[in-house]
């Protein structure tokens, strides 16, 4: 799909708030609210809007502890990257994964409410899993930047 001005700004917009209204949305993007629509349906159709989500504050719901997790894996055959991937999608404390290069095959960034909650974590995860060879976990001692936004500007230029 080609993106254009238009598209850059519709984009731009939803990242920042995602319950936009159309109108605002048409005057942001300079176009009418039946064009927003229809870009907006073809940008979810070719998945470069993949999701549309709440973002919680994790303090004020009981999960105020962050940490970053770097896993190496035992063996990297597919079927145990497979696996181990499974497990922690599966887990509502994994935030965020990636299969990575360098001396970790995994970093995670996971929630919990406190030290006892990541050992548990960390029990599930980790220490009941034979393909795991060692863990290092460091502690978010405060949150900086947090977003999934993507930079957009330069995709005209």
């Amino acid at each position: 799909m080609e993106l254009d001005k238009a598209d850059i700004r519709i984009l731009v917009a939803v990242q920042e708030n995602a319950r936009i209204g159309l109108e605002a949305l048409a005057e942001t993007a300079s176009l009418s609210v039946a064009s927003v629509q229809r870009r907006l349906k073809q940008l979810r159709a070719k998945q470069i809007i993949t999701r549309e989500v709440a973002v919680l504050d994790p303090d004020k719901l009981g999960q105020p502890m962050s940490f970053i997790v770097m896993v190496e894996m035992e063996r990297e055959r597919p079927d145990q990257i497979d696996a181990f991937s499974r497990l922690v999608l599966a887990d509502p404390q994994v935030q965020q994964c990636y299969y990575i290069t360098g001396e970790a095959d995994f970093c995670l960034i996971c929630s919990a409410a406190d030290m006892k909650g990541f050992e548990a974590l960390t029990q599930r995860l980790f220490f009941n899993n034979n393909n795991v060879r060692c863990f290092k976990t460091s502690v978010v001692m405060g949150k900086k930047k947090v977003g999934l936004n993507v930079d957009v500007s330069g995709i005209l230029t």
